[in-house]
């Protein structure tokens, strides 16, 4: 319904139908009628991507979300198997899997949230630093303790 209505037919004075005119029925939001004295634009700047990828052409972004959903479905099959047949394959691979999940995850916080060159560098920065210590904790959780399957299991035994 919002794509029929026209946008530049917000400005007219007086009760007039906003669908059914004799011009176009779709225009895009950025436009404004030349014609007609309208004191405002309705239009806003989005980012919905950074503009160095825009129009690239690469296939990453693509394959970056595809390894996302494979990431998400084996982490789905790893919690059976880490009740089922705790272990120490199963504990690092678990430790990589949450690392991964949790930064890509984080990552797409900093994509959305934080603006500006030195921001967004300084954030990527932490946030690999972040990931970095998750996964060297974790790992050494597994080598020095009882392992993350071992120790979801002594948390649900109490």
């Amino acid at each position: 319904m919002a794509a029929l209505v026209r946008i530049s037919s917000v400005c007219y004075r007086g009760v007039r139908p906003l669908l059914f005119r004799s011009s176009s029925l779709i225009r895009p939001l950025a436009v404004q009628k030349k014609d007609r004295d309208c004191p405002y634009l309705i239009s806003a700047k989005i980012h919905a991507t950074p503009s160095n990828y825009a129009g690239s052409g690469s296939k990453a972004a693509s394959l970056h979300w595809t390894g996302e959903r494979i990431l998400s479905i084996a982490l789905l099959g790893l919690a059976p198997v880490a009740f089922c047949y705790p272990g120490p394959a199963v504990d690092y691979s678990l430790a990589a899997a949450l690392t991964v999940h949790g930064h890509w995850g984080l990552g797409q916080i900093v994509t959305d949230y934080v603006h500006g060159d030195f921001k967004i560098k300084m954030a990527n920065a932490g946030l690999f630093l972040l990931s970095t210590v998750t996964f060297a904790g974790l790992c050494y959780f597994n080598y020095h303790d009882v392992g993350i399957c071992k120790a979801v299991a002594l948390l649900w035994s109490k």
